[in-house]
């Protein structure tokens, strides 16, 4: 049948007048419905599809539009699956887009809205609340690199209280303003004096302190790893010298270091007594030569810290 309008053409059951069963309703730029109809009405099961847009939908319809429960397939790339409501995404369902990244949980309005959990394509997963297609509220996230975020959220960014833990194995807790720490640790600061006399073989402590762009503390974290490494001052000897430079470690006569304090150092062997391992070369030697030469007492002190991908984790990106 061909209406007065001929843009639309119907085969199929009819009623009363009315197109009611099983049919078709072809339309002029070639699109077209396929499906139950009721007095008159797409109602029922069915399956559309535009031409504009190439997009297709199988599932419930009510008075001509998508509602209920059925699945939409993108031609862009991606589909949905899950409930609708006059043609959009509402209630519950699954969509992946066109970068093949899936989220499964509640929409709104055709955005992702309220309880939900997400996989990006570079691995990142969420779980937690959404608004208005955005990470905002309460949400756990699992960073590819196997660090966690748990906390809260505004804007798609970490924002207001939550903890990192980074893969390095550092933990920060406390207050975030679009998706960077409060009080964000910037430097490394070590206490004392930059240069220290250390009997050959014996013990010494270091004391580090996290700070801010202002020199105040950096509070709220723990867990950084730091490398500590030693060097005993350089010296060249005369060569009639009676005094072993290499004392310290003979079998280690590495290229001298370059340092920031105006001197040039050799590898320093050190040993922490919680990692339970041997005591270093330079201890046994301490009982032939209890203390360092006088002429090369200095032991330059330098220290970097050991963090995976960067200094300070900042904030997602997840997408």
């Amino acid at each position: 049948y061909v209406y007065p309008n001929p843009f639309f053409r119907y085969d199929g059951e009819w009623r009363g007048g009315r197109t009611h069963g099983q049919g078709k309703l072809l339309f002029k730029d070639g699109s077209y419905y396929e499906g139950e109809f009721v007095d008159g009405e797409i109602t029922g099961e069915g399956c559309r599809l535009w031409a504009s847009s190439g997009d297709t939908y199988s599932g419930q319809f009510v008075l001509g539009e998508p509602q209920g429960y059925g699945l939409m397939k993108y031609k862009a790339g991606g589909h949905y699956e899950g409930e609708l409501s006059h043609g959009l995404r509402e209630g519950h369902g699954h969509l992946v887009d066109q970068d093949g990244q899936a989220y499964w949980g509640s929409f709104h309005n055709n955005k992702r809205h309220g309880q939900g959990h997400m996989v990006f394509r570079n691995g990142d997963k969420y779980e937690g609340d959404w608004v208005q297609d955005q990470r905002q509220g309460h949400g756990v996230l699992f960073r590819a690199d196997g660090s966690t975020y748990k906390g809260q959220w505004h804007s798609d960014v970490f924002s207001g209280l939550g903890q990192l833990t980074h893969c390095s194995g550092a933990v920060y807790h406390g207050m975030w303003i679009n998706g960077h720490p409060v009080a964000q640790a910037k430097k490394i600061v070590i206490l004392g004096p930059e240069v220290m006399d250390v009997a050959q073989g014996s013990s010494f402590t270091v004391s580090v302190q996290l700070q801010q762009d202002s020199g105040e503390v950096a509070e709220g974290e723990d867990g950084r790893v730091l490398k500590i490494s030693a060097g005993v001052r350089y010296v060249q000897l005369p060569a009639y010298s009676e005094v072993s430079f290499f004392n310290v470690d003979k079998d280690d006569r590495g290229t001298p270091i370059q340092t920031p304090f105006g001197f040039d150092c050799v590898a320093y062997p050190l040993w922490s007594p919680k990692s339970g391992g041997q005591e270093p070369r330079a201890a046994l030697e301490s009982t032939r030569d209890p203390r360092l030469p006088t002429r090369d007492p200095e032991l330059a002190l330098a220290s970097d810290m050991s963090r995976g991908q960067r200094a300070i984790p900042s904030g997602l990106a997840g997408e």
